[in-house]
């Protein structure tokens, strides 16, 4: 359902996959950083709700090889349960909702592995499309990602429209439910994310326009609603 592009990604796979540890780095598009580059929690305000195109970021570590299409992408993963709705809208339209397009997500799981990659090519947790619904809107069920070294914690996403890339963007999390989370239960082992959503490069100069504001708790489980408008 992607045509060509997931030829060409199936092939870039093959290559970086052999060199999982510098391909986390290179695939979101920062340098592996130390503990000590950021220890602050930034408490940026979202306007990710505003009527605007939402930034464009790297694609990251890749997409699914296969397409699935499902809401719940846990596939027995454990961590703090995340619904996660992602809302298409177009900006050229005054924000009018896009319905029919597909809505791709992928992220780490509490130990910061991403499935098809690296050491797990062979899986495909915490990765999912769906289809939106006359709202623009389609809801993943998911848990709250995990971190990897230098990085911001993070939810990849990418729309597609007829086969064709739309926009490619991430989802930045507050630093402070970050750190609650990542203190407790499967994620306490490797403690809080040492990376600051504004020392991320990815993030720096877009923050507000892609940080969602979660509501809920580490024993309910969060839910957070991503807006992504284009220009169409």
């Amino acid at each position: 359902m992607k045509g060509s592009r997931l030829i060409t990604r199936r092939e870039a796979l093959g290559v970086v996959g052999s060199a999982a540890g510098a391909a986390l780095a290179f695939g979101c598009g920062n340098s592996p950083t130390s503990p000590s580059s950021a220890t602050s929690t930034t408490t940026t305000a979202s306007t990710n709700a505003a009527c605007a195109v939402t930034p464009t970021e790297t694609i990251g570590p890749y997409p699914s090889l296969v397409d699935l299409f499902r809401s719940d992408v846990r596939e027995g993963k454990n961590g703090t349960v995340l619904a996660l709705t992602i809302r298409v809208v177009n900006a050229a339209s005054g924000c009018a909702p896009v319905p029919n397009a597909n809505v791709e997500i992928w992220h780490v799981d509490a130990a910061g592995d991403y499935s098809q990659y690296g050491t797990q090519t062979a899986q495909t947790f915490l990765r999912g499309i769906q289809t939106t619904n006359s709202n623009g809107e389609v809801t993943f069920t998911t848990i709250y990602p995990g971190w990897y070294q230098g990085r911001a914690t993070h939810i990849h996403v990418e729309v597609t429209m007829g086969g064709r890339s739309i926009k490619v963007t991430q989802v930045a999390f507050p630093e402070a439910i970050n750190n609650v989370v990542h203190a407790s239960g499967v994620y306490a082992s490797r403690g809080t994310n040492p990376m600051s959503n504004l020392a991320d490069g990815i993030f720096a100069d877009s923050l507000s326009s892609e940080i969602v504001t979660p509501t809920g708790s580490v024993n309910s489980g969060y839910a957070a609603t991503f807006q992504v408008g284009i220009s169409a």
